[in-house]
């Protein structure tokens, strides 16, 4: 499979750091309960001294969902959305071992992480904008059509596998117990992004890999090496 993000978005948000990793191997009865105790504790410090709304990684998102026309308070990315509900509830629901890992990662680095199963992606998945044709299926089963101009990861089938960004994936490529293989995709714009995305991976990594899955190494992608062929 091959994932890479269209040169306009790249020209339109240079500032963007995204990192992937694959994985193979899932397995439904891993257990991460440490890890996402740390994780999850680690959130907690961060949302103690500062909302998240105001944390610079939400900050970076919150800039760009108004540079794509959408009200940053309406439409979260899917990060900012985790630490809202974290911090009203202290805890997250279990869905399954590798969204929960993701997830908890994805409250502690504050940085928004999409998980596909990657056999439920036709050909290949590009962030781009949409043309309107696309069709996205909500979680709920109901079939909805991005609007155009809209950002959205759509695949070979003109599939769309998350809208308006990084603020709601879709139920076609959502992780299940059958999930095998899958694609982490971490995405950031703050200004430490590089070194934080790295970290978050490099955590996921060696997350994933203690509980024997095949995991590739953390890649970083940029405008001038934007393709990733799992």
């Amino acid at each position: 499979m091959r994932f890479v993000h269209a040169p306009q978005i790249w020209q339109d948000f240079p500032e963007l750091v995204p990192g992937v990793l694959s994985v193979k191997g899932v397995r439904q009865d891993a257990r991460f309960d440490t890890e996402i105790a740390r994780l999850l504790s680690v959130a907690r410090v961060r949302l103690a001294g500062t909302p998240e709304g105001e944390l610079p990684e939400i900050q970076a998102w919150r800039r760009a969902f108004s540079r794509m026309g959408l009200k940053p308070t309406q439409y979260r990315c899917a990060a900012e959305s985790l630490l809202r509900r974290f911090r009203k509830d202290d805890a997250l629901p279990q869905l399954h071992p590798l969204i929960d890992v993701c997830n908890a990662a994805s409250l502690a680095f504050a940085i928004p992480v999409a998980v596909f199963d990657a056999m439920a992606i036709d050909g290949h998945l590009t962030v781009r904008r949409a043309t309107g044709n696309e069709r996205y299926l909500t979680f709920a089963g109901e079939t909805e059509q991005p609007d155009a101009d809209e950002v959205i990861f759509a695949d070979g089938a003109n599939h769309a596998h998350a809208r308006r960004w990084c603020h709601r994936q879709s139920g076609d490529s959502a992780v299940r117990a059958e999930t095998s293989s899958a694609l982490i995709v971490v995405e950031a714009m703050h200004a430490n992004a590089a070194a934080d995305v790295y970290a978050l991976l490099e955590t996921l990594a060696a997350t994933l890999t203690a509980a024997g899955m095949s995991v590739s190494a953390p890649r970083l992608l940029s405008a001038a090496a934007p393709e990733y062929v799992a």
